[in-house]
């Protein structure tokens, strides 16, 4: 069973691979997680291949996810900068596979926005996102 709830009208069709928005429980907490991209701890980007900053990108994103208390479960929406269209239509398969793989069968609601470039010098893609996590929070 999931903690969040899709929301997915009929009259926009079925969404595949994302769903159109993602209702939390009552009392939960709001994590908001900043634009991350493929980098290791010393900021340096692990590898110039796409799918492989697809990956890092994403475990960086749920490394902030885990370090508060949750897991891919919890992610309500993501929104994922890329710098290349055709990239990413060229590896759609390889990219579902890290998906499922780190993700599982979780699809927040989502954007992908190709952009003319990223802040960090050689990233690729860059995602950014919101996560509810029960039970958690600041007093």
């Amino acid at each position: 069973m999931s903690f969040l709830f899709p929301v997915n009208p009929a009259t926009l069709g079925k969404p595949s691979g994302y769903n159109n928005g993602m209702m939390a429980p009552a009392g939960a907490s709001a994590l908001e997680i900043a634009g991350q991209v493929a980098w290791d701890n010393a900021h340096r980007i692990v590898t110039k291949d796409f799918v492989g900053q697809w990956d890092q990108t994403l475990r960086n994103f749920l490394d902030v996810v885990k370090h508060a208390g949750g897991g891919p479960e919890h992610v309500a929406e993501m929104t994922i900068f890329i710098i290349d269209k055709q990239s990413y239509l060229d590896n759609t398969k390889k990219l579902g596979e890290v998906w499922r793989a780190l993700m599982g069968k979780n699809y927040p609601a989502m954007a992908c926005v190709v952009v003319a470039g990223l802040v960090e010098e050689g990233a690729q893609v860059e995602i950014k996102g919101t996560a509810y996590l029960p039970g958690k929070g600041r007093s």
